[in-house]
Order: structure tokens, then C-alpha cells, then sequence
């Protein structure tokens, strides 16, 4: 029997208050869910001898999510990573975004992360919608957006994506929760087996811009369609994992776009807890955390500072710059057109 209950978790500078919905199972497994920025703030499940380890990273309080800068389990748009030189041209006629990126040169990942959203149940899961305005960040058309929160009792969490506009614009949605399964306790994930089912990434230059050139990973350290550590090649010279000093990749998705279909695994042997992730998109952005250590707010949960490479993200999505690059999967949404997208995270117990 799934149960949504919901309490206070703290009020904005803007004195807006903000609520925590907690969703829980039969089977231990709570998932916290902010309407601000429609955050997954926690996932706790139980672990070796059923001891309960949340798995990923975020604050305590609601200060540290206004001021933080790692986008710890928001829900990211319009559009997810970076657009090159942060413009674009749609129909014809160019659109200028803010150049918000760390180095300057692009716009990256967009304002629904510090917006609280409206709120609903539907009998076991949780909704929530948000009215992003014309022109928003520069972006065309009102899109009306709605995320639904399903948690299942065999201790799957799934995300569904809805969006409409009234006008010609681009989206590219997802979920930027950095996973720890060995929980709260300041270590890295250097040690978290992984497997990815991606053959292909595509090429970004030195500021970061796709260069719309898709690679394959065959002898580079971004293979990982075998399950090896995170930290098993980090020491590797190859230039382009080194540009970024780890992993940081849009990472293409074996498979046919718009199906379910299994993006890989991650695994901790300190806590006996496996995740996989599935999603109806084309990629994933696989990053490894290298710069969550800059931080601006001093702790994360439970006062523990996250180290660099504390967490691993998989941000299920279409590939970085799509309406700059015609060959790669549109990112463009017209009125009348649905815009939809799955993506399951889900969790089990391993015995090695």
C-alpha cells in the first residue's frame, strides 16, 4: 500500500512555503519529494541487515537548496545541459539565452530547479505541474508542464513527463539526482560498479559545445558496457575524459528511441543496494561528480561535506545542443504535439 503524507520543509527568502511529500511502500523504501524545483530530496531503503541508507545527496534545509549550485535532485529545464554559445535558431529566427554556464561560453540547465511547483495526488502517486511563461529564460511559448512521482512495491520509483506548448519551442527534461548507495557517509563512488548499455557518446570541444560528432567508446575509458568501478580508469590520459577530469559525457543509449528500454546499472558492495535506471530517451548525461566539491553551501545531509566524485548522476535526456545540431534527435515541440518521457529508477538488494 503506497502512502503520500505531506509536512512543512521551510519558507523561501521570497517568504514562499515550501512542502516535503514523503511516499513510502510496504516494503521500507521512502522517496521525499520538495515542490520546490520538484526536487527528489530523499531516497531511503533498507540495506545489508535491513539497515536504512538514503542513496542520494541534498541538503537538510531549504536555504541550503536556494544557495546551492549542484542542482541536487531537481527536476531540470527548459532545457537540460548545455546549449553552445547559448543561442539557437528555430523557424528561422534566432533566440539569445543567458550564458549561465560555470565557464561562461553556454546556457546550462535552465530555471525549474528554484521553482515551486503546484501539487496534486492521484491516489498513490504525486503530481506536479508548473506553467513556464513565454520567453522564460528566452525560450518561446507558455509550456505547461506535469511530473508524476510513481512508487511501486517492488521498490521502483517512476518519473513520467508531460508537456505542451501554445507556440514552437525546445525542451529537453530530466532529473539531476546524484546517487550515493552507500549512503551519508562523505565517501566517493569511485568504488560503485557500473554498466552502461552505450556504445556511442557524442563530442563536446574544450568550452564544452557539442561538436556534433558522435564517437565511438570502443578502447576508451568510457566503455563501461562491462561493469567495472567509476574509479577503475580515472587515471587515464585520454583527452577527452580528461578535459573534464572524470566523467561528464552524453552518452548515447543502445536501443530504440521511445521505448523503455535498460540504460545500465550501479552497484554498492558497502551497502548491498543495486539501482537500474530505464527511460524512454535517446541518452544520458553519466557524470561522476568531479565538481560537487565547490559547493558554495558548506554540508550537505547530516552536516557530511560531499567530497569530489561524492555522487554519480544518470540524467536520462535528448542530447546537449540539439537545436544546433540537425543530426541529432529534435528537441523541438510544436503546439498540438505531446511532449513525453519515462524514466525508472530501480532499486534491489545484491549480495556481492
Amino acid at each position: 500500500m503506497i502512502k503520500i503524507t505531506s509536512r512543512e520543509f521551510g519558507y523561501t527568502k521570497g517568504g514562499e512555503k515550501v512542502t516535503a511529500f514523503d511516499i513510502e511502500n510496504g516494503n521500507g523504501m521512502r522517496v521525499t519529494v520538495l515542490d520546490y524545483g520538484c526536487t527528489i530530496q530523499s531516497i531511503i531503503l533498507p540495506g545489508k541487515n535491513g539497515r536504512p541508507f538514503d542513496v542520494v545527496l541534498g541538503y537538510d534545509d531549504l536555504k541550503s537548496y536556494e544557495e546551492g549550485n549542484c542542482f541536487y535532485g531537481a527536476t531540470i529545464g527548459r532545457f537540460a545541459s548545455r546549449i553552445g554559445d547559448a543561442r539557437f535558431t528555430l523557424d528561422g529566427k534566432e533566440y539569445i539565452l543567458e550564458k549561465n554556464s560555470p565557464n561562461g561560453h553556454n546556457h546550462i540547465h535552465g530555471v525549474f530547479s528554484k521553482r515551486i511547483f503546484e501539487t496534486r495526488t492521484d491516489g498513490g502517486v504525486l503530481v506536479l505541474k508548473l506553467l513556464s511563461p513565454d520567453m522564460e529564460e528566452g525560450i518561446p511559448g507558455n509550456l505547461d508542464l506535469e511530473i508524476r512521482y510513481t512508487l511501486k512495491e517492488d521498490n521502483s520509483l517512476e518519473v513520467d513527463y508531460k508537456a505542451t506548448t501554445d507556440a514552437p519551442t525546445i525542451i529537453n527534461l530530466t532529473n539531476h539526482s546524484y546517487f550515493n548507495l552507500s549512503g551519508q557517509d562523505g565517501s566517493t563512488v569511485l568504488d560503485h560498479r557500473v554498466r552502461l548499455n552505450c556504445g556511442y557518446f557524442s563530442e563536446y570541444d574544450e568550452f564544452f559545445a557539442q561538436t556534433g560528432r558522435l564517437i565511438s567508446v570502443e578502447g576508451t575509458p568510457l566503455d563501461l558496457r562491462e561493469e567495472r568501478t567509476i574509479g577503475a580508469l580515472f587515471d587515464s590520459d585520454y583527452p577527452k575524459f580528461r578535459v573534464c577530469t572524470g566523467y561528464d559525457h552524453n552518452m548515447i543509449i543502445d536501443g530504440k528511441e521511445g521505448a523503455l528500454k535498460e540504460v545500465g546499472t550501479a552497484k554498492s558492495d558497502k551497502s548491498g543496494i543495486a539501482l537500474v535506471v530505464l527511460t524512454t530517451e535517446p541518452a544520458i548525461e553519466f557524470y561522476s561528480g568531479n565538481f560537487i566539491h565547490f559547493d558554495p553551501v558548506p554540508h550537505g545531509k547530516n552536516g557530511v561535506r560531499y567530497p569530489k566524485n561524492g555522487g554519480f548522476c544518470m540524467e536520462a535526456q535528448h542530447y546537449p545542443d540539439s537545436p544546433n545540431h540537425d543530426n541529432f534527435p529534435t528537441t523541438i515541440l510544436r503546439p498540438n504535439e505531446v511532449y513525453t518521457q519515462k524514466t525508472v529508477y530501480k532499486f534491489a538488494r545484491i549480495d556481492k
